[in-house]
């Protein structure tokens, strides 16, 4: 069986690149299980002239599982192993936007482009059609959004996305980033801010905006969505319609310097985000949709967190490389992931 040796990309953050070995070993084998039925073998560290890599044994690659590893959030080389010889091998990149749109944006408490990355690329994996994240046919939900780094990857892959975030501020400083991003490497496009309302009322802003990386593909309809609504997440399930996301994404709040806002003020305790947000979020799933969430185990046990979701309706995803996300961030915060699907 042939054996190759992955090399991961450095990552910039000193603390993630502590953890980012094991957690590339945990994403790949979720990739294995999930989207390719389990050909890659048993994943290791292996260290080659001095140069840590990721070796893992397949069975012969086909372009496709090549495209999946070509997702993993630290690929940046892969070889095949040929005694004490390396063979490159060809690898398509899912970017299809210049990385600019992950790196400009710089901020306090951004959350790591890696890591988010992983996130999207297991959840993705974990859904009924796991070729759609190649193919650019998932639409992305996250109702936590911030300002907006899964909407910037979700767009790299090609896949139509949606944000939601309660705070205003990040909504312009983001809509005006993207808008002039496009502007700025002359993609065709047409943006739009308008009002939401709900029996007449107000309930929020939604930038919308219609894209594509070639001309010729935008004036041929061949267009790529991103929407970001300035809401509440409780009102989600009036913002997007129900069974039309496949991959649903979020880093809920840490909540432990300081508190993070929620749906109703002051939140310390992502389980309280969770209760009441879920019902909205997980009946936005189609069926075969996967939801994954990132949090702070030190605030909120992660048995805790996958009774919240199966109770939802969904079914935790569990074994190896699920249960080997949880890495830590700093002193205060110990962050995991959990997948779930719905059936």
């Amino acid at each position: 069986m042939p054996r190759y040796a992955l090399l991961p990309a450095p990552a910039a953050n000193r603390v993630y690149a502590e953890a980012a070995a094991s957690m590339v070993r945990a994403e790949l084998t979720v990739l294995s299980r999930a989207a390719l039925d389990g050909r890659i073998g048993t994943v290791g560290t292996e260290t080659l002239a001095g140069v840590e890599y990721l070796a893992f044994e397949a069975d012969e690659l086909t372009q496709q599982d090549l495209g999946f590893l070509g997702l993993t959030s630290a690929f940046y080389a892969l070889f095949e192993v040929d005694g004490d010889r390396l063979r490159p091998v060809a690898v398509p990149s899912p970017d299809r936007y210049p990385s600019d749109l992950l790196t400009i944006l710089k901020y306090q408490g951004k959350t790591n482009e890696q890591f988010t990355r992983l996130v999207l690329n297991a959840t993705a994996a974990s859904t009924a059609r796991p070729e759609g994240v190649l193919d650019g046919s998932l639409h992305v939900l996250d109702p936590v959004c911030g300002r907006g780094t899964t909407l910037s990857q979700a767009v790299m892959y090609g896949l139509p996305v949606t944000g939601v975030d309660i705070d205003t501020k990040d909504f312009e400083l983001y809509s005006s980033f993207f808008t002039t991003w496009l502007k700025d490497h002359r993609f065709k496009h047409a943006a739009s801010t308008t009002p939401v309302r709900r029996e007449k009322s107000v309930i929020a802003k939604k930038y919308a905006v219609d894209f594509a990386a070639d001309k010729a593909d935008y004036l041929a309809g061949q267009k790529q969505r991103l929407t970001f609504y300035a809401a509440d997440t409780l009102l989600t399930s009036q913002l997007v319609k129900p069974g039309t996301v496949d991959v649903l994404i979020g880093d809920l709040p840490y909540g432990v310097q300081h508190g993070s806002r929620g749906p109703r003020g002051l939140v310390r305790n992502p389980l309280e985000l969770l209760e009441a947000a879920l019902p909205g979020w997980a009946t936005r799933l189609r069926t075969g949709g996967a939801m994954g969430l990132a949090w702070n185990t030190r605030v909120a046990p992660r048995d805790q967190v996958g009774r919240v979701l199966e109770s939802a309706g969904l079914t935790v995803l569990d074994g190896p490389g699920y249960d080997d996300l949880r890495h830590r961030v700093d002193r205060v915060i110990t962050r995991d992931v959990i997948v779930a699907r719905r059936d």
